[in-house]
């Protein structure tokens, strides 16, 4: 029953939810689109815990992307023990960065009182599904190791059931329970993600990679001379 509720009906709940909340969002609320920004009240902490977590989640993501897509390609590179060391060792590390970044995050929303200020339930809700995320897979990767394998052995099958609306949870309902939270907790993110923060990542203006060079010309005014009047005589 269990099995059925969390890898099952949470999933489809979640995939619900991120589709349909994100397109309305974007059409019907365009505005609140947006990250929210809170650089202009605290910037020394927001550098320093934004610059280690967004690149340690999105190298994150990235790898459990490409371990999706090409589960027969990390199987084949996993085939060499110092391989598999190096991407595990190398995924590990990132996660300590992105938890690094979090905490300091947290701290900041905590301890800066115009950031308390303006941080919402939601926001709090973020960081603890967040903090739940990357501690139970920084978990997973040092207790039940080699987690690069087993993801494409058992987890890609089961998302791919999921998607072609036939789910299959024999595997994932084996797996220890650490895993379980590591992947429950990612679909609750994935269902609230419409309503976070993080909904600016759907209006990331991906255009200006490739868009042409802006010319920017600096006018300066020239300094004008103060007439000096003639003395009447």
């Amino acid at each position: 029953m269990n099995g059925v509720i969390f890898f099952i009906v949470l999933p489809y709940l979640a995939l619900i939810s991120l589709i349909f909340g994100s397109i309305y969002r974007y059409f019907f609320m365009g505005f609140q689109v947006s990250s929210l920004s809170s650089q202009i009240l605290e910037s020394r902490l927001l550098f320093f815990g934004s610059r280690p977590f967004h690149w340690g989640i999105v190298t994150l993501l990235t790898g459990h992307l490409i371990g999706f897509l090409l589960p027969s390609g990390v199987l084949a590179w996993n085939g060499k023990p110092a391989r598999l060391y190096i991407l595990e060792i190398t995924a590990f590390a990132f996660g300590i960065l992105a938890l690094i970044g979090l905490i300091i995050l947290i701290v900041r929303r905590s301890d800066v009182k115009r950031i308390r200020r303006v941080t919402t339930k939601m926001d709090i809700l973020v960081f603890i599904v967040l903090a739940t995320i990357i501690i139970t897979g920084l978990m997973t990767a040092f207790f039940l190791r080699w987690g690069s394998s087993w993801f494409a052995l058992v987890m890609v099958p089961y998302l791919k059931s999921i998607l072609v609306f036939r789910p299959d949870v024999t595997a994932v309902a084996a797996l220890p329970v650490l895993a379980k939270i590591h992947i429950i907790s990612t679909f609750v993110f994935f269902g609230i993600f419409p309503f976070t923060r993080f909904i600016h990542i759907i209006v990331y203006p991906f255009s200006y990679l490739w868009r042409e060079y802006q010319v920017v010309v600096w006018n300066k005014r020239k300094k004008v001379e103060p007439i000096k009047q003639e003395k009447e005589i």
